[in-house]
């Protein structure tokens, strides 16, 4: 499938998969990377790795570790909806940085099982969602990537890597963005 594709009057448009699927590759695995260095840090400095992995920005803000996981969660439950399967569950049982490495590599591994085939139809598709309250709402396929589940996913990647570099974790932008 050619990622770009024209439109009747000559418009580009990037397809589904792309603008998803290598996108949470690329940042889930700078994440992991962010990670690597975040317990290279507290064993270096001599720090109680909870004292990072329950670090937050501010009080009524999720803990490090509830970042990664959600981080997490959107990739896996934005690709799922997306191809039209269901989205697994992972239970949120993580408690140190080996945990959420293996949480990261468990979505990667998830992900990776969608064909991109599986995104073909998602101009077509209408995904419903309700976003932490009983309402539902039903968005188009390119509606919930770009304005709802790719804001969201950033929203906790950038969280995570801020609480980090606020405790003193080595960290900048290359980290971040990671390869690609």
């Amino acid at each position: 499938m050619n990622p770009y594709s024209k439109t009747k009057d000559d418009t580009v448009r990037l397809s589904i998969y792309t603008a998803s699927v290598p996108v949470f590759r690329q940042i889930l695995g700078a994440l992991s990377g962010v990670l690597t260095k975040a317990e290279a840090h507290a064993e270096s400095k001599k720090i109680a790795p909870d004292a990072l992995l329950q670090a937050r920005l501010y009080p009524d803000m999720f803990a490090l570790t509830r970042q990664v996981q959600v981080a997490a969660d959107f990739a896996k439950s934005l690709s799922a909806r997306l191809a039209n399967v269901p989205v697994p569950t992972f239970e949120d049982t993580e408690r140190t940085f080996a945990d959420l490495q293996a949480r990261i590599a468990k979505t990667l591994s998830f992900i990776d099982t969608l064909p991109e085939s599986a995104f073909d139809a998602t101009d077509d598709r209408t995904v419903v969602i309700q976003p932490g309250t009983p309402r539902e709402r039903s968005l188009d396929a390119r509606t919930y990537l770009m304005s709802y589940g790719l804001p969201n996913f950033f929203f906790h990647v950038t969280t995570a890597y801020a609480i980090l570099r606020h405790n003193g974790v080595e960290v900048g932008k290359r980290d971040y963005i990671g390869t690609f």
